[in-house]
């Protein structure tokens, strides 16, 4: 009998199989379903996870459930996360923060509520990555950055020591930045750019 508690995810798509994964490798949840929105196509399931409501069920789902996790992916906007994430909220939901076993987080680090650290990403001492953000696949997060909420540093990122990254930014797959920039609040830095202040 499986004793792990029970966590839903909302949003069924590519951003939501990954966060399946990291899940099932991290081993502390057990995943009831997925709440979607209702349009034709929308899947029914998820790497054999089923879709079990949408976000009108959320007030229901509380009364039997704990734990969610935003899975919506996040490029343009952090709009969609951001209003997710404060719903859930207010229903009282525990927005846990994952992290893939595969993933380094140093002790000396600080990860925020419902955010997610994917395989092989890397946080380093003295960072601070607020809630509601996507550390994804082999992004390195070095010493000191701050990270505000309800950000994407997308696959093979590199965040240079120090510097401050504005909440609701998007950092493009394998950006890189100088160290010690301050990044303004909603910034979006496209794949491959060096990114070097003002």
């Amino acid at each position: 009998m499986d004793n792990k508690p029970k966590i839903i995810l909302l949003g069924a798509g590519g951003h939501c199989r990954s966060c399946i994964d990291v899940i099932e490798e991290e081993g502390r949840f057990s995943i009831a379903g997925i709440v979607d929105r209702v349009e034709a196509g929308v899947a029914t399931s998820v790497l054999g996870y089923p879709v079990i409501g949408t976000d009108d069920d959320l007030p229901e789902l509380r009364k039997q459930y704990a734990f969610a996790l935003v899975t919506v992916g996040q490029i343009r906007s952090s709009a969609v996360r951001r209003r997710l994430f404060d719903v859930l909220q207010e229903l009282g939901f525990e927005l846990p923060t994952v992290v893939s076993p595969h993933a380094y987080v140093s002790s000396h680090a600080q990860v925020g509520a419902g955010t997610i650290v994917m395989h092989h990403a890397l946080v380093n001492a003295g960072a601070n990555v607020g809630e509601n953000c996507i550390i994804n696949t082999k992004a390195l997060v070095e010493h000191d950055v701050q990270i505000g909420a309800d950000c994407h540093i997308s696959t093979g990122a590199i965040i240079n020591g120090g510097v401050v990254v504005g909440a609701g930014t998007f950092c493009g797959s394998n950006t890189v930045t100088v160290q010690e920039i301050s990044i303004p609040a909603g910034s979006f830095i496209k794949a491959g750019h060096l990114e070097c202040g003002e």
